[in-house]
């Protein structure tokens, strides 16, 4: 290389360490108080031509927590609720989970002997669960129909089938979803009674013996 080519390359390179210099030199005279990374005059923060962040003499780790250019400039070097405090926030917070309240309501009280419409005092009972279920941030209502064991097994298990039917089609009625209202029927197939514990023939006080078997069990399932 002559001599006249060099010194051209190094009036080049002068030149642009002076400009850049310039330039460094006017971005930090505007810099606020509060501020720890080189900004220009827009506010910008001053890159280096590796993308990064150019510091003042006042960096501190805690200094860069509260410039808004923090997270920019030094994300790996913050704690992350700073620079993602929205998702350590959800993250920290517990998501609710749907809890259950189960009610037995006697089928007799629900519905006459051998039947499936309901009574008033039925009603009444329902009434309650359906203001109940307008407490809490409702999932589902399940409600399953017993029978005791008086009868064939397939009349039971319509039965109970029926009673859970009118037991949703009230609740409906009332303003519950239908498409929150889940029913069963289980028949005679889960008694609360135990084996031998009311013995005989159908009769007054057999059947009297058995009313615990005949019930309605909802379930509320939502959370709080």
């Amino acid at each position: 290389m002559n001599k006249t080519a060099r010194t051209c390359t190094m009036v080049a390179v002068l030149t642009a360490a002076v400009g850049f210099g310039a330039s460094l030199a006017q971005a930090q005279t505007s810099i606020p108080l509060d501020r720890v990374y080189v900004v220009d005059s827009r506010g910008e923060v001053a890159m280096s031509g590796a993308g990064l962040c150019w510091r003042t003499g006042f960096w501190t780790p805690a200094g860069a927590a509260k410039d808004p250019a923090g997270c920019k400039c030094d994300k790996d070097l913050l704690p992350k609720e700073v620079c993602e405090p929205k998702m350590a926030a959800a993250a920290a917070a517990p998501t609710p989970k749907p809890s259950g309240d189960k009610i037995t309501v006697a089928a007799d009280a629900l519905f006459d002997f051998d039947k499936a419409t309901l009574r008033p005092l039925g009603k009444a009972k329902l009434d309650e669960i359906v203001a109940m279920s307008k407490q809490i941030k409702l999932e589902v209502i399940i409600a399953v129909g017993h029978t005791d064991r008086f009868g064939s097994d397939a009349y039971n298990q319509k039965l109970s089938e029926r009673r859970a039917a009118s037991v949703k089609a009230y609740l409906v009625s009332k303003g519950v979803e239908a498409n929150r209202v889940y029913t069963e029927g289980k028949g005679e197939k889960n008694p609360v009674t135990q084996p031998g514990q009311c013995p005989g023939p159908k009769s007054k006080k057999v059947i009297e013996c058995l009313q615990p078997d005949r019930r309605v069990d909802i379930e509320l399932i939502g959370t709080k």
